[in-house]
């Protein structure tokens, strides 16, 4: 890891310049909280989901509705629970909910993330839900909110108030929650022992811990990142399967924060016609990590490389996130953030702090207010 030292000394207790970058920092111990508050004796929701027992049994889908931030997590908890869970899970966004998805033979149960609690076009989508008879399941940030009167059943994070307006300890507090609520459909639709589920909450316990370590490395390089592409107006984050969520996160960070044009899409899809953009002005970050005891994420990690290759030939710029002592992919990108080990689905949870700390140095060196972006509302309260 890099010993570059850049921006204040970093503890959560001390005086940071901003609410955004001591909330970055907050995020070890919201996490932890957001997992000690939801999991007892490796028993996940000993009560929370109670309400929904039966429909639990029963239902056929997944519906996610969400806007923002809290949809990139969706789309994260999208695969998290079709692949531990064999759950089927369509993610809308919240402000089309109402006018498209009918669910029409699925008995769905429906699940609707806001940090707030009050966001108008989700609070609309879970009224919009019950109405047509389905269960829904709130995810906020807060107790006594709108959304959490008003649910089936509620499942909330412990991220504590985020007084920016950028999300991050509360992005990562629901990709905390949408990972405990796949385990749990794992272990309830018997895809999982309780032996293998422990094994699980053990890895995702580790993570605080990882992000603390990781976190003044990650500042650094970050910032050296942001100094190096100061003058850039174009970006283009990349990301295959699950990290697809995190390259739009990434992306959004970006646009908010720094007003810069800037593009998530997944990986793949780069040469079906985005590639006419790749120059020497655009710069592209592309999400590289690996589980090497996966061979589907081996699998993806190559194909990712090769991309990544591509844009090296084209001329392009390049950020990449990669997993820690990765050397050969560090020596194709012009700049590399490195993350700790982890399994496959743990992985977003990692690689989007490091992005955030780019968007967060990226936007200060250009003069924004990172707390109050132009234009934007914590809470999106009018549809």
């Amino acid at each position: 890891m890099s010993t570059e030292q850049g921006g204040p000394s970093k503890n959560p207790a001390e005086q940071f310049p901003n609410h955004m970058l001591r909330e970055i920092y907050e995020q070890p111990l919201a996490i932890r909280e957001t997992i000690r508050q939801n999991v007892a004796d490796d028993v996940i929701f000993s009560t929370s989901l109670q309400p929904i027992e039966k429909a639990l049994f029963a239902f056929k889908k997944i519906i996610i509705a969400a806007s923002g931030s809290s949809r990139n997590a969706g789309l994260a908890g999208e695969i998290m629970m079709e692949d531990l869970a064999g759950v089927a899970v369509d993610v809308e966004y919240a402000s089309e909910y109402c006018y498209r998805s009918t669910h029409s033979d699925t008995d769905p149960i429906v699940v609707v993330i806001t940090q707030s609690g009050e966001t108008a076009d989700t609070t609309a989508a879970q009224r919009e839900a019950l109405n047509r008879g389905a269960k829904t399941v709130a995810i906020s940030n807060v107790a006594d909110s709108t959304i959490s009167r008003e649910a089936s059943a509620n499942l909330q994070t412990c991220a504590g108030l985020e007084k920016a307006i950028p999300a991050t300890k509360s992005f990562t507090s629901q990709l905390t929650m949408l990972y405990l609520l796949a385990l749990f459909l794992a272990r309830q639709r018997g895809r999982m022992t309780a032996e293998v589920t422990r094994t699980h909450l053990n890895f995702l316990a580790e993570l605080p811990r990882q992000i603390a370590e990781f976190l003044p490395s990650w500042d650094a390089q970050a910032s050296g990142c942001a100094r190096a592409f100061q003058q850039a107006s174009k970006f283009m984050f990349l990301g295959r399967g699950v990290h697809y969520a995190i390259a739009r996160e990434g992306a959004l960070k970006l646009k908010e924060i720094s007003y810069v044009q800037a593009e998530g899409l997944p990986a793949g899809e780069l040469r079906h016609g985005s590639n006419a953009l790749v120059d020497e002005n655009l710069v592209v970050v592309v999400l590289a990590t690996r589980d090497a005891a996966d061979p589907d994420s081996v699998l993806r990690y190559q194909k990712t490389f090769s991309v990544l290759e591509y844009v090296k030939s084209r001329g392009g710029k390049s950020i990449a996130i990669a997993s820690a002592g990765d050397r050969e992919l560090a020596a194709v990108a012009d700049r590399t953030l490195f993350v700790p080990p982890a399994t496959e689905l743990l992985l977003p949870i990692l690689e989007v702090v490091p992005l955030q700390l780019f968007a967060y140095h990226y936007a200060v060196l250009n003069g924004c207010d990172v707390d109050r972006p132009r234009n934007l509302v914590k809470s999106v309260i009018t549809e």
